[in-house]
């Protein structure tokens, strides 16, 4: 089968052999997949990887040994397939898992490939009404949704995002209905005009007012936007790290300290009230969908995901 093969920070298109599904595991056929700023930080050499990577993607059950009335099912993923058997796991936390394999960025091939492997207990199906293009938002969609598990929002509390990339979007959009005064941090026209049109309050960086937000999202991954998000915190704020970062951040921990600040770490997040935005179009990601490439354009999807302020890239293993 066709994959995008990541080694040595360097992709090509391949051939590997077809994936096996292992006890308690399905073997599905990718429909779609999206490009996520992880993907692109792994071929930068955030993380030493190598085999398929891409995480976000719906697909078609082939085949789903020990689980009947699986196959043929159109579905979505966790990314973090978890023993079952560690401290965490039988804690109840399996996405941290000391064991786990995730993924396409981690010890797992991923979904920027004709097919994958999951563990069946990682898979959602999709309803009947969700297309796709709309599917494959929901790993992405979820992440977003953590934040209301881990972070109290109240309707007074001032809320600032930093970042309104492919995730500060959908931060943004899971974060407006909490009704709080909600304020995101844009750095393109293109980005400011999607927000607006969900009814979302914009600004630019050296528009954020400091020591005015009870709480802010660092959803870019870079140190100017953790700087931006802790000079605008008040005392005994709240700040939610949505991104990986390559290499490392200057941090004043002196002033946290001082200000008794909270910092959260946030990643993947529950897919159920994911789909549930996705389905009842509470949350319509398509705005977001900048380009679509079949798998065989796959190293000129990332290419252009990693241009600057672009949007969500779509890759399509069933296109030509």
């Amino acid at each position: 089968m066709r994959a995008l093969w990541l080694e040595g920070q360097e992709l090509s298109l391949r051939d590997i052999p077809e994936p096996v599904a292992g006890a308690g595991e399905a073997r599905v056929r990718v429909r779609l997949c999206g490009v996520c700023a992880t993907d692109l930080e792994l071929v930068r050499g955030y993380y030493p990887y190598a085999g398929v990577p891409g995480h976000e993607f719906v697909g078609e059950v082939i085949e789903a040994p020990g689980a009947s009335g699986f196959e043929g099912a159109r579905v979505v993923g966790e990314i973090n397939a978890a023993c079952g058997r560690c401290a965490a796991c039988r804690a109840g936390r399996p996405r941290h898992c000391t064991a786990r394999t995730v993924l396409g960025i981690a010890g797992r091939n991923g979904a920027f490939a004709e097919q994958l492997v999951l563990p069946v207990a990682n898979l959602h199906r999709v309803p009947d009404n969700l297309s796709d293009e709309a599917a494959v938002f929901t790993e992405p969609l979820a992440a977003a949704c953590r934040i209301l598990e881990q972070v109290v929002i109240r309707e007074t509390d001032r809320v600032l995002v930093v970042g309104a990339g492919r995730l500060g979007q959908l931060v943004a959009r899971v974060l407006a209905p909490t009704g709080c005064r909600l304020l995101v941090v844009h750095r393109h026209d293109r980005q400011r005009a999607l927000l607006e049109a969900c009814g979302i309050e914009t600004c630019t960086p050296g528009e954020v007012s400091p020591g005015l937000f009870d709480q802010a999202v660092e959803a870019t991954g870079s140190p100017d936007g953790f700087a931006v998000a802790r000079r605008a915190l008040r005392p005994l704020g709240t700040m939610v790290l949505k991104s990986t970062y390559q290499g490392q951040a200057t941090v004043d921990f002196s002033s946290v300290v001082v200000d008794e600040l909270t910092i959260v770490g946030s990643r993947c997040g529950p897919f159920a009230p994911a789909l549930a935005l996705l389905e009842t179009g509470r949350v319509d990601p398509l705005p977001l969908v900048e380009a679509r490439y079949p798998l065989a354009r796959g190293v000129e999807a990332l290419a252009h995901a990693g241009r600057r302020g672009a949007l969500k890239i779509l890759v399509d293993p069933l296109g030509e």
